[in-house]
């Protein structure tokens, strides 16, 4: 396969063309210190505090497709083939300020104004994908927006004075997506590999040519939305190189029957109108997957593969019977999900071999649950995690499927909870006894995010919450985002 040394990307209204780009350089540095387009900040360097967000331009099988990503953890060679937009590209019909930035000056939506660039990209990104966004909305795709000083309420009467005032259609990503939608076209035949000293970045065209890549490199660092890659470099300044970048690939997604099959690379942002739709019940967990740019940007195949015990999808899936599809040249095989995952940093995947495709059971016919305990509600890390599947006839509990993350060193089922409820009645006393099992299911460990003996008071009590909501589906015992409000 022929092979470019060039990466190509739009960056506002500018075609860029770069032949030296490492494996770890980023996106945020090329705009601040390269283009000098210092409205993008860092404040984390960990895609938390969403000051560095900017919208991203992709193409997909609907067209041209803007959404708001973290800057500071996306690397520059994934922008390849890409509309890059910061906040000095705003501007109005008349050439001044762009609605959004208009309604925030009305509204005294800034105080220091460090955070203001960030929060002004998120709100664009929803202001041309939802024009009648109301408060619920704006609230999600402010999660991944941290201000210190103005409080939340004048940004977000800012955000629904600037959908009232409209002129989408009028906006310059609008006018111009057709022009740049062929110009991103024409960048994105054949494989890029890249080098800047002894580094390497290789974009596949394709997944047959990912495929052949990995053979080749079956020790390289597979990069799909960096979310977590993107800390080994900024956090712990670690060597990626080579880094084979995938992000653009693996977006298949199809409901076959009560199954749904998504490409590995298929985003949290991609895959939840499905599961919306779906798996109900798991809609609210999935809108606490990190903020909207880390939704946008994470790939479920690749929280899957990084194997982190708390990971936020595995333990709803293992509790759903997912399983996965592990490619490696030409050949592929089938794995339950719950057995990828063997001991810590260890999975079931040979060198060179990859996640190619997430089957998700939606099991309209169970009692389903997820659950997410984390320090703050939004945007933050999991402490414990839990899916709950629970078959129910006549009245007793014919199969229980319990999964937890956070509780052992690999997402695992809670096999002596789920022996307390298999056969039995389901009845509050039922939950009683596995919520009593599951202490001899795990032995947490304490951490930064909370003490052994907290997560096993929090595992405890997900099986009497799980009743509660199951038992008494009207009672308020949590929060939830509202379904198409």
């Amino acid at each position: 396969m022929a092979m470019k040394p060039e990466l190509r990307f739009l960056l506002n209204d500018q075609e860029i063309r770069l032949t030296e780009v490492g494996a770890s350089d980023t996106l945020l540095d090329h705009l601040r210190i390269a283009r000098r387009l210092t409205g993008t900040k860092e404040g984390c360097a960990e895609g938390d505090c969403g000051a560095c967000t900017v919208l991203l331009g992709k193409l997909t099988e609907d067209g041209l497709v803007y959404e708001p990503i973290n800057a500071c953890i996306r690397f520059l060679a994934s922008c390849h083939a890409c509309h890059v937009v910061t906040v000095e590209h705003l501007r109005g019909p008349d050439g001044g300020l762009h609605p959004i930035q208009k309604a925030m000056v009305e509204h005294h939506g800034s105080q220091c104004g460090f955070c203001t660039p960030g929060i002004v990209m998120s709100l664009y990104g929803l202001w041309m994908s939802d024009p009648q966004a109301g408060v619920t909305q704006i609230e999600e795709a402010l999660q991944g927006n941290l201000c210190r000083c103005t409080g939340y309420e004048p940004i977000v009467k800012a955000a629904l004075a600037a959908g009232q005032q409209g002129g989408q259609a009028m906006d310059a990503l609008a006018v111009e997506r057709d022009a740049v939608a062929a110009r991103l076209h024409a960048m994105r035949e054949g494989r890029v590999e890249l080098s800047k000293g002894c580094e390497r970045a290789i974009i596949p065209a394709d997944v047959d040519d990912f495929a052949a890549v990995l053979e080749e490199n079956p020790d390289a660092t597979i990069v799909a939305g960096a979310t977590d890659v993107g800390l080994w470099v900024t956090k712990f300044l670690r060597d990626i190189s080579p880094a084979v970048f995938i992000g653009h690939l693996m977006k298949g997604i199809a409901v076959k029957g009560d199954e749904l099959r998504l490409g590995a690379g298929v985003t949290y942002s991609e895959a939840a109108p499905l599961i919306a739709k779906h798996i109900p019940a798991a809609h609210d967990y999935w809108l606490r997957i990190g903020g909207w740019q880390v939704r946008n940007m994470g790939t479920i195949g690749a929280n899957i593969a990084n194997g982190s015990p708390i990971g936020d999808t595995p333990p709803l899936l293992i509790a759903l019977g997912a399983r996965i599809v592990l490619r490696k040249g030409a050949a592929r095989r089938e794995v339950a999900l719950e057995d990828f995952f063997i001991d810590y940093g260890k999975q079931d995947r040979a060198s060179g071999e990859f996640v190619e495709e997430v089957i998700i059971p939606t099991r309209p016919e169970a009692k389903l649950a997820a659950y997410k305990i984390s320090k703050r509600r939004d945007s933050d890390i999991t402490a414990v995690a839990a899916g709950f599947c629970l078959s129910v006839e006549n009245g007793i509990i014919t199969q229980a499927k319990v999964a937890f993350g956070g509780m052992a060193a690999i997402p695992k089922r809670a096999a002596q909870a789920e022996a307390a409820l298999t056969g039995q009645p389901f009845a509050a006393d039922s939950f009683d006894a596995a919520a009593r099992a599951v202490a001899r299911d795990f032995q947490p460990l304490t951490d930064w995010r909370a003490s052994a003996e907290y997560r096993q008071a929090i595992a405890a009590n997900l099986f009497r919450r799980f009743w509660l909501e199951q038992s008494e589906p009207d009672l308020p015992v949590r929060l939830q985002y509202a379904v198409g409000e």
